[in-house]
């Protein structure tokens, strides 16, 4: 009796309005006053329903800090499942490298390819395993705003250090769409914004970022638009992580940028440390553009999975819709690698052009 009371006590203080039995019996109909129950809306109640334990909760300011990221790639065993032995020696490689923050599930781990449970299940695995050696940055985004309040709920919730967002895709939105989607997930926690047009069909403008930027869990923007738009927004005090390797270098020395979120540090992580953290350096960029050239012939990230599996980092298994690059461009990124020196990529094994026939491709999984 105690516990209905205390139950009738919280839905009164809710405004939930429920119907009550028909106490005229089985028997007698409804009266015409009868009016169907409101809908289920609490005023005043808010997500996210984080957690206010800060045990291992991470300040906006250390993402903030951080210079190297990595959009790390996501292997697959032959049935296409997780490679997680495969995943784990990775990440293990870019903290050997000096890189300071991983994107899990991102594009170039193909997050689009994967349900949210395998989502939220590489997230915590990987805060698992190396939470307490590298940030971790889960990608929680999504076109549905529900989709990405629920996701992003569900990686702060298995301990990720911050969240990757971007705009809806697709069917896009107006500005003011855009800054509400926003909105709705940037009170969880560490947020990064990621502006990427050519995939999405829709530019961020700058207006949206500066309105966002008012909320403190706004760590900053990972951009492709160009370096104009970085020094944009560094001139006005927000972060931006150059989200195009090939401009990186520039991105951090002339114009302002944190660092990079990058593609290419799965392949040579000490060497985009060295870009990052050492200072302008031309002669080393010149050397690793050939390689970053190469790595976005066809869209990411086909390029970086067929110079994994060549490598002998990952299985050569592929998840539909990605095929690898054909033979010549397979040649060419061995030339690439020996150019280069094997020493300053990642794996142990030699670098070998793979057949057509060396390829798995998955379909379903």
């Amino acid at each position: 009796m105690a516990a209905l009371k205390s139950s009738s006590i919280c839905l009164r203080d809710s405004a939930l309005l429920i119907p009550r039995p028909n106490q005229l019996g089985s028997n007698k109909r409804r009266n015409n006053e009868w009016r169907p129950p409101q809908a289920a809306i609490i005023p005043n109640f808010h997500l996210p329903m984080r957690s206010f334990e800060v045990k291992n909760r991470t300040s906006t300011g250390d993402i903030k800090a951080l210079r190297l990221i990595t959009a790390i790639k996501t292997p697959y065993l032959p049935d296409g499942r997780f490679d997680l032995e495969a995943y784990d020696d990775l990440v293990n490689l870019q903290i050997e490298g000096g890189v300071e923050g991983v994107i899990v599930g991102g594009t170039t781990g193909e997050g689009q390819l994967m349900s949210w449970d395998e989502h939220i299940m590489l997230i915590g695995h990987t805060v698992n395993c190396f939470g307490g050696s590298i940030k971790v940055i889960g990608n929680t985004g999504s076109n549905s705003t529900r989709e990405a309040i629920h996701a992003t709920e569900q990686g702060f919730a298995v301990g990720m250090h911050a969240a990757l967002h971007i705009n809806p895709y697709y069917g896009k939105t107006s500005v003011e769409g855009l800054v509400s989607h926003f909105d709705s997930v940037l009170p969880m926690g560490p947020t990064i914004i990621y502006n990427v047009p050519s995939r999405t069909g829709q530019d961020i403008p700058p207006g949206v970022i500066h309105t966002i930027a008012q909320s403190s869990n706004l760590a900053g923007v990972k951009e492709c638009v160009g370096n104009d738009r970085v020094e944009q927004y560094t001139g006005n005090g927000i972060v931006v992580w150059s989200g195009n390797d090939d401009q990186c270098h520039d991105a951090r020395w002339n114009h302002g940028a944190t660092g990079v979120i990058s593609v290419t540090s799965n392949l040579v992580p000490g060497l985009m440390q060295e870009l990052m953290f050492g200072g302008k350096n031309p002669e080393l960029n010149a050397k690793v553009l050939p390689l970053m050239d190469w790595l976005f012939k066809e869209p990411n990230p086909i390029g970086l999975n067929t110079a994994l599996a060549q490598l002998g980092v990952v299985r050569p298994v592929f998840r539909l819709p990605y095929v690898p690059l054909p033979l010549a461009e397979r040649v060419e990124f061995v030339n690439l690698v020996n150019k280069i020196g094997r020493e300053h990529f990642v794996g142990d094994k030699d670098v070998q052009v793979l057949d057509d026939d060396d390829f798995i491709l998955v379909g379903r999984y």
